[in-house]
């Protein structure tokens, strides 16, 4: 398949009047009647493919996500079992299929509609009915931001907009963490209507993934910084596993830097200097381990019978920014975990809100007293305290930061 057989393939995206076949890349696809072993050859081959495209004939029907694949042909037995069978046992049967004359606007719409399934493993572009190539939602996003910049107008719009877009993309975060722990609590705030910290939450076989963050900026801004960062992150995931926090910061670090043009080129001028602060944490329910990375974001721990609150420092270095290394690595923390271990997690909406008889920050101090006095209570009742330990700390004080806060109780494998 080449380029020339579809004309709406153009070699540039600086037109007034974008389409899905401006962001249309052609990959290679396998037929429905292809073996889960050939999807394993290509996905060993192609290395940096997110997803593939099953066709029947011309015409796609479906998409193999690449984690969830590997993830199922890895567990005993299922090479012998479905090596031989046909690929569409581990197929999306319903991912975004766009024509390639959609528009972006139509596009973007459709994305929202589909949640972060779609911004996380792309959509299929066809023309005439038939596979032209995949889409990828990172850079829809991208695409969507510059031209938000360029017009620069129907500011309301435009908020709504990102606004939708926000609360779609963290949805099934909130879900996964629902599904995967009985005892936790996630409080998101934005200063304005939409903001710039974000979460991410996933659920895999031995245990579970968590993100919290906080970008750039408020409002607008902020809300497209945490639209870049969280697709980093998903695509990151899909490419490193959930395993190793700090191999996962650097990996989105490098992705900002490049998506923002934080890499300097022949005038030697980036083009943002934004970024984000941020806590990775993997738990290992198997091993009853918690893996930490952190990028000027810390993550407590009480343990059970401790007298004092544990904390894991993040490294002094954001992420993105024209003050990071392309490559910079950071160092990962792992701490042996008792059951009954309260895991607390805090922006520095939080730690920086102004308030009190001589207005200073709220400080990690009196949030830490708050855990202790409440180390007893379930997750929800602890980051409700701490919430109201701000808001009569903040008193007249306006709200500084975006807030986020998340509490979870660690329970053992069976409970």
């Amino acid at each position: 398949m080449h380029a020339e057989h579809f004309p709406f393939m153009r070699p540039t995206l600086l037109r007034d009047h974008r389409c899905a076949g401006d962001l249309c890349k052609q990959m290679p696809t396998v037929e429905s009647s292809a073996t889960n072993a050939l999807v394993m050859d290509i996905f060993s081959s192609q290395k940096d493919m997110v997803c593939l495209a099953v066709v029947e004939g011309a015409r796609p029907i479906g998409l193999i996500n690449r984690n969830i694949f590997l993830s199922q042909m890895s567990r005993p037995f299922h090479r012998e079992l479905y090596d031989k069978k046909s690929c569409i046992a581990f197929m999306d049967k319903e991912p975004l299929i766009v024509d390639a004359q959609m528009s972006i606007e139509t596009l973007t719409f459709k994305t929202v509609e589909y949640g972060e399934k779609a911004l996380s493993d792309g959509f299929i572009v066809t023309h005439q009915g038939r596979f032209a190539g995949l889409g990828n939602g990172l850079q829809l996003m991208s695409v969507v931001a510059e031209m938000q910049a360029q017009k620069n107008r129907q500011m309301m719009q435009s908020i709504e907009y990102a606004s939708v877009i926000q609360r779609a993309m963290l949805r099934a975060s909130r879900d996964a963490l629902k599904s995967t722990l009985d005892d936790a609590a996630l409080l998101w705030e934005p200063r304005d209507v939409v903001g710039g910290d974000f979460y991410h939450f996933c659920a895999y076989p031995d245990g579970w993934f968590g993100a919290i963050a906080d970008c750039t900026g408020h409002g607008v801004p902020g809300a497209f910084m945490t639209l870049i960062a969280s697709s980093s992150l998903t695509q990151a995931l899909a490419r490193c596993g959930p395993r190793d926090p700090a191999r996962l910061l650097s990996v989105v670090n490098r992705s900002v830097k490049e998506l923002l043009g934080q890499v300097q080129g022949v005038a030697e001028t980036p083009e943002s200097d934004d970024g984000l602060d941020a806590a990775f944490f993997w738990v290992d329910t198997v091993s009853q381990t918690l893996s930490f990375a952190g990028a000027r974001l810390s993550l407590a721990l009480l343990h059970p019978g401790a007298e004092q609150v544990e904390t894991l420092a993040g490294q002094r270095m954001g992420v993105g920014y024209v003050g990071s290394a392309l490559d910079y690595q950071w160092a990962s923390t792992q701490v042996a975990l008792q059951p009954g271990s309260l895991l607390f997690v805090a922006t520095d909406g939080l730690t920086d809100q102004i308030g009190g008889p001589r207005n200073i920050a709220f400080g990690k101090r009196k949030a830490f007293d708050t855990l202790l006095a409440h180390r007893q209570a379930p997750a929800n009742e602890v980051c409700t305290a701490v919430h109201q330990a701000l808001a009569g700390w903040q008193g007249s004080q306006r709200r500084r930061d975006d807030l986020t806060l998340f509490c979870a109780r660690l329970r053992t494998p069976h409970g």
